[in-house]
């Protein structure tokens, strides 16, 4: 059995600083990070590869053709397939997506993806069943990482609770709330494993500088690979 440390982090396009987002990262030591609100605009494949290697991690997939999320691992973690998604959306709302990453850990192979839902209740509750099947249809445990953009009581977050096991509520660590960075009020950002694997711990990584970093605080799931 092993273990997969997976980073949910919304990074706020980087406005406030790549160097401050990477040392966040850094502090957390994880195996994969799913970031949204990745550069998607001027110069954003470059953006993101800064982001990656300031914080000693490579790119695996995601960015503007996944709707601004985005997937990152430490150099070591083989990486079997990706996949790329672009979520149904109405302007002029952002437009949302996925970015899936396939990776080989202790001898099993894990999917990861990264997603960011809609601000609109009826399109995220859509987005989340959406999520869900492309998930089903790689035949492999999954864990998802995002931010869902609403309350574990509501609708969409439900949905996704269903069916993959949310792992703060499965293994908390602190109080869990994630939004805003400097007054956390709201668990908005959250890892969803599936029950095939364990969740030994989840919860906001407890490191420097999360207020300067970005808007949102991240999550940290330590995920047991069967």
């Amino acid at each position: 059995m092993t273990t997969l440390r997976v980073l949910s982090y919304n990074v706020l396009s980087l406005r406030r600083g790549t160097d401050k987002v990477a040392a966040v990262i850094r502090a957390c030591d994880p195996d994969v990070v799913c970031v949204q609100e990745a550069p998607r605009f001027l110069f954003w494949r470059r953006r993101c590869r800064a982001l990656a290697a300031a914080a000693g991690l490579k790119v695996v997939t995601g960015g503007r053709p996944a709707g601004a999320v985005l997937v990152l691992a430490r150099p070591g973690l083989r990486v079997v397939t990706t996949k790329n998604v672009k979520l149904p959306w109405h302007p002029p709302l952002h437009r949302r997506g996925m970015a899936i990453g396939v990776f080989e850990a202790g001898g099993s192979e894990v999917t990861v993806a990264s997603t960011h839902l809609s601000l609109n209740d009826a399109e995220r509750l859509a987005q989340a069943d959406l999520v869900l099947t492309h998930l089903a249809a790689l035949r492999r445990p999954a864990v998802l990482a995002g931010d869902v953009n609403e309350d574990p009581d509501d609708a969409a977050w439900r949905v996704l609770a269903g069916a993959l096991a949310d792992a703060y509520a499965t293994a908390p660590l602190g109080d869990g709330l994630t939004s805003t960075a400097a007054t956390p009020r709201r668990r908005l950002d959250a890892v969803f494993v599936d029950r095939r694997l364990g969740v030994v711990s989840c919860g906001v990584p407890e490191v420097a500088g999360l207020v300067e970093a970005s808007d949102h605080r991240p999550v940290l799931a330590i995920v047991q690979v069967h």
